[in-house]
C-alpha cells in the first residue's frame, strides 16, 4: 500500500497540557496556523461558520501503545471486547484524531475554539467549517458503553 506523507497546517498552542479521557467540553484552545506556509486569507470567510472540524496527529501517543486488535474500550472490562476500528481510543493505528468544535474567535493566524480534544503541541493536518449536511444522514444508533463512555466526555 502506498505511505502517506502529510505536512501540518499547524498546532495547538494553548490549552490543556496533560492527556486525559473526560471533560473537553469546556476547555478553550488556540490553533495557530503555520505562518510559514500560508497567508492569512486562508481563513477567510472562516468566521461565517460556528463550528470546525479540526483533523490532528495525536503525537502524544508513543509507536509502541498502539493497539491494532479488539480491546475493551478503556481497558473497562465492563464493556465488550471491540476492535480498535469499533472505537476511538488516541492509541489508534495511524494516531489520527477528528474532533468538532465550536468557533470563539479568529485572529490573524490563531483560532480561538471550544472543546478540542487534543493537547497543546498538537501538529493540525486539516482544518473544516462544520457544515450541517455532512453531519449524520439518517439516525445514529450506538451501543450502551458507547453511550456510558461519552458521559463526561464534553462536560
Amino acid at each position: 500500500m502506498e505511505q502517506v506523507l502529510l505536512k501540518p497546517i499547524g498546532k495547538v498552542i494553548s490549552g490543556r497540557e496533560v492527556i486525559e479521557d473526560d471533560f473537553w467540553g469546556s476547555e478553550i484552545s488556540i490553533i495557530e496556523i503555520d505562518s510559514a506556509q500560508y497567508s492569512t486569507d486562508v481563513l477567510m470567510g472562516l468566521t461565517d461558520f460556528s463550528h470546525l472540524e479540526v483533523i490532528y496527529f495525536m503525537h502524544g501517543v508513543k509507536e509502541d501503545q498502539i493497539e491494532l486488535t479488539a480491546r475493551h474500550p478503556r481497558n473497562n472490562l465492563n464493556w465488550p471486547k471491540v476492535g480498535i476500528f469499533a472505537q476511538r481510543p488516541k492509541a489508534r493505528p495511524n494516531r489520527i484524531g477528528l474532533s468538532r468544535c465550536k468557533i470563539i474567535s479568529i485572529h490573524n493566524y490563531q483560532i480561538t475554539v471550544q472543546s478540542l480534544d487534543a493537547i497543546v503541541g498538537t501538529p493540525i493536518l486539516d482544518i473544516k467549517p462544520y457544515m450541517k449536511e455532512f453531519g449524520p444522514i439518517g439516525k445514529v444508533e450506538q451501543p450502551h458503553w458507547a453511550n456510558e463512555l461519552m458521559d463526561r466526555y464534553y462536560k
